[in-house]
C-alpha cells in the first residue's frame, strides 16, 4: 500500500513528522525520509556512500593504500545498503500472508525473544536485544517466522526503539485486523556502552499495549507467560 503524504504535521500513533509529497509504504511512517528517499537504486548508493566513507577515512588520516584499508569503503557501502539499512527499501518489505482461525482459538499467542539488530540513529551505532509480540486473534492467524520477519523489517532501518516499537505494533494491527496487540522491546544500547556515559550494564525497555492488552487482568497474564521458560 502505497501514501501520498501531502500534509504538514500529520501524527499516527504520536509519530509525528512534516514531510511533503512523499511516495512511500506505510510502514515507514515516523520515519525521517527526504523527498527523493526511494529515487537511487542500490547500486548508485552503494557508489555514492563508498566515496563518501572513503573521505571519512582520508580525513582520520588513514592510508587506503594499505591492504587491509583499501577495500573498507566498499565493504562499508555495501554493508549498509543490503545489511544494516535494507529496511528503508519498501521493496524488501516481507510479505505476510494470513490463514483462517479454524481452529477458533481465542487465546492469546505469544513469541517472545525475538532476537534483532539495529542501529540507533543517534550516532549509527548498534543496538539489540529481544522483542516480544502477543496478540488475541480475530478472524486470522500469520506464521510464526513471519513475526520475526516483521521485527526484522523494521530493524533495518536507523532507529530508535520507541519508534521501532511502535512501528512493528501498527504493522501488526494492520495485518491481523485487531487492535489485541502487544509490543515488549528490551535492548541494549552501545551508544550508551561504548561512548558517553559509557553504562555497560542498564538496558532499555519500551512496550505498546492496544485493545484488550490495555486490560489489566489480560496485561498481567501477558506478564505471567513472558516469565516462563
Amino acid at each position: 500500500m502505497k501514501l501520498k503524504i501531502t500534509t504538514s504535521n500529520l501524527t499516527a500513533n504520536n509519530m509525528h513528522i512534516e514531510d511533503h509529497d512523499h511516495d512511500f509504504d506505510d510502514s515507514h511512517i515516523g520515519t525521517p525520509l527526504r523527498n527523493d528517499a526511494f529515487e537511487k537504486t542500490d547500486e548508485q548508493k552503494i557508489e555514492i556512500i563508498q566515496e563518501h566513507f572513503k573521505a571519512i577515512m582520508e580525513t582520520l588520516g588513514l592510508d587506503l593504500n594499505d591492504d587491509s584499508l583499501n577495500g573498507t569503503p566498499k565493504r562499508v557501502a555495501k554493508m549498509y545498503v543490503k545489511e544494516m539499512f535494507w529496511g528503508l527499501n519498501p521493496e524488501n518489505k516481507p510479505e505476510v500472508s494470513h490463514f483462517k482461525n479454524n481452529f477458533r482459538y481465542n487465546e492469546m499467542l505469544v513469541e517472545k525473544d525475538i532476537h534483532f539488530y539495529t542501529n540507533c540513529e543517534h550516532h549509527f551505532v548498534p543496538f539489540f536485544g529481544n522483542a516480544h509480540i502477543a496478540y488475541i486473534p480475530n478472524g486470522k492467524v500469520i506464521g510464526l517466522s513471519k513475526l520475526n520477519r516483521i521485527v526484522e523489517y523494521f530493524a533495518k532501518r536507523p532507529q530508535v526503539q520507541e519508534r521501532m516499537t511502535m512501528q512493528i505494533s501498527n504493522e501488526l494491527k494492520k495485518i491481523l485486523g485487531t487492535d489485541n496487540v502487544a509490543i515488549i522491546i528490551n535492548a541494549k544500547h552501545l551508544c550508551v556502552a561504548s561512548r558517553g556515559i559509557k553504562d555497560n550494564s542498564s538496558h532499555t525497555t519500551t512496550s505498546e499495549y492496544s485493545g484488550r492488552y490495555n486490560d489489566p487482568e489480560t496485561r498481567n497474564e501477558l506478564h505471567r507467560l513472558l516469565a516462563l521458560k
